[in-house]
């Protein structure tokens, strides 16, 4: 097997992801915030080497590592990702077998987004396998961590995807008066509860689709889902009208009435659909951005 790693920054600079192409742990994740707590991890122990790791977190498809700030991640990235390659390519555990069933506590750390009324909630533990969106507590009964997170009487909506959460807030806090609030609950609850999904998650079906509707879809998921996601949010595809070469699409999570979500459709979206499908594309627009 060959191991290979790539570098993702996050918003917040002190965070670098390094995502590996094949899963390194048995669907468990790890916080280690020093030499001593990585006993059970000779990868992790051997990142802390470095002087400038702070923290590390070892998860089933990716390795986060926060740096003291005494460098910059553009200064030693590359060193970081060659000993992960290095060290996995070695055929080594990255989790020791015997003492891998120590406490393994949830870590939860913001990311601001481009949108100021969404604040991002990052776990180093897979919360969901979909992508779930509630815009209010009537949509969240079949959602137990959804509907609490309602309670709260700042919250306006809610998307929850992968290994993070959205939190969009009314007007009336600032998120330097809840945010903590916030990181507590989310903290304690994904260690006392596993959450339980409902049937609503966000998907496209692409029954019946046009090829190139299909293209755009495909498109989408490859070049900007993951842009997107990075910045607490996701897209749909809704629909393409071929007479128009109108792109309709759904804009979720912080993505979602953001004040720079019409610069991104129309000299991100809309310019590479328009690249990458030459003649079939003319604008692309957002039915709720």
């Amino acid at each position: 097997m060959n191991y290979t790693v790539k570098i993702e920054r996050t918003q917040n600079k002190f965070i670098n992801k390094f995502e590996v192409n094949e899963f390194i742990t048995n669907h468990e994740s790890f916080e280690y915030n020093n030499i001593d707590e990585a006993k059970n991890s000779k990868l992790a122990q051997e990142l802390f080497y470095l002087p400038f790791v702070k923290k590390v977190y070892v998860t089933s498809s990716f390795i986060s590592i926060e740096r003291f700030n005494i460098v910059e991640w553009e200064d030693v990235e590359d060193e970081v990702k060659r000993l992960i390659e290095n060290y996995l390519n070695s055929g080594r555990k990255v989790i020791n077998e015997v003492e891998k069933s120590k406490t393994n506590p949830i870590s939860i750390y913001t990311e601001s987004t481009p949108n100021p009324s969404v604040l991002k909630f990052v776990s180093n533990k897979l919360i969901v396998e979909d992508s779930f969106e509630y815009n209010n507590i009537e949509e969240a009964q079949e959602m137990d961590f959804a509907k609490k997170l309602f309670e709260f009487s700042y919250i306006k909506s809610i998307y929850i995807s992968k290994n993070f959460i959205s939190i969009t807030k009314y007007d009336v806090k600032n998120w330097d008066e809840i945010s903590l609030e916030l990181r507590n609950f989310i903290k304690s609850y994904l260690e006392n509860n596993k959450i339980i999904t409902s049937n609503t998650k966000i998907e496209v079906n692409q029954t019946d689709l046009d090829v190139t509707s299909k293209q755009i879809v495909s498109i989408l998921d490859e070049y900007i889902r993951p842009a997107v996601a990075s910045d607490g949010g996701n897209i749909l595809f809704d629909s393409y009208d071929p007479q128009k070469k109108l792109v309709k699409v759904i804009l979720q999570g912080a993505c979602s009435g953001c004040p720079s979500s019409t610069i991104t459709l129309k000299n991100g979206i809309e310019n590479m659909l328009k690249e990458m499908l030459s003649e079939k594309v003319n604008s692309v627009e957002a039915i709720n951005g």
